[in-house]
């Protein structure tokens, strides 16, 4: 099972926000591209990036931190917020990022994201994002009428690498991840699932990393490793045991 570090861009510093609330960001540094260095000699191979203030524009708006992160991470960089058409798309590919997380116009515009994956292929990587159960848009601003599983369920032929799936009502609030929703979604889907929101400690890492087999394929962790409650290099060795 692969531990995705996050970090979060919100007007060029490295953020956590609670439950998705741009009012409700803590700061925790200012140089994204050490950031993303520290977690490497953790021993991070992968990255979880996320343009924030791009996620609710609708458009990239921290490209100079995304293209400093690429620069200096020896690993796999995975970006979402604000990748909603075809330019954009192929412009982050073309500076390197690894696989690409679509949400909002998965939901809006999923011909797009079955386009994307065809086009690039094992580098398209939905967003499936809740609100008690329902799918969320925009940042998480705005909820949707559609149900988690039936949203990912969409996209099953779609040629997609992985099923993002975040509580959104546990996000950055330290209080354990979702696990019971996270399993049913890999359960009920033939896609593999990233888990996300809430991840507290190494009970959650390792609970987690006993569903592998049932399509877990990999957890998102912030807030805790920027709080010290979680040791990268720990979680590290614990999802590949």
């Amino acid at each position: 099972m692969i531990v995705f570090p996050a970090i979060d861009l919100k007007s060029g510093e490295v953020v956590r926000l609670a439950e998705g609330d741009m009012d409700r960001a803590t700061v925790y540094g200012d140089n994204p591209a050490e950031q993303a260095g520290l977690f490497a000699q953790a021993g991070a191979e992968h990255v979880h990036v996320v343009d924030l203030d791009g996620a609710f524009a609708g458009t990239p708006k921290n490209a100079e931190a995304v293209e400093a992160i690429v620069a200096s991470f020896p690993g796999y960089v995975q970006l979402g917020g604000g990748i909603r058409d075809r330019e954009t798309v192929e412009r982050w590919f073309g500076l390197g990022v690894a696989r690409l997380v679509i949400g909002t116009a998965a939901l809006k515009d999923p011909e797009f994201v079955r386009d994307m994956a065809r086009a690039y292929e094992g580098g398209i990587v939905v967003a499936v994002d809740a609100r008690d159960g329902m799918v969320a848009t925009e940042g998480w601003a705005d909820v949707s009428e559609v149900e988690v599983i039936d949203m990912a369920r969409r996209f099953e032929d779609a040629g997609v690498a992985s099923v993002l799936f975040t509580d959104v009502g546990r996000d950055g609030l330290l209080t354990g991840c979702n696990i019971e929703a996270t399993v049913d979604l890999a359960r009920a889907v033939d896609i593999p699932v990233i888990a996300s929101g809430g991840v507290k400690g190494l009970d959650d890492i390792h609970m987690l990393s006993q569903f592998a087999q049932d399509g877990i394929e990999g957890v998102i962790t912030g807030r805790a490793l920027y709080d010290g409650r979680l040791d990268l290099a720990t979680a590290i060795a614990m999802a590949n045991r």
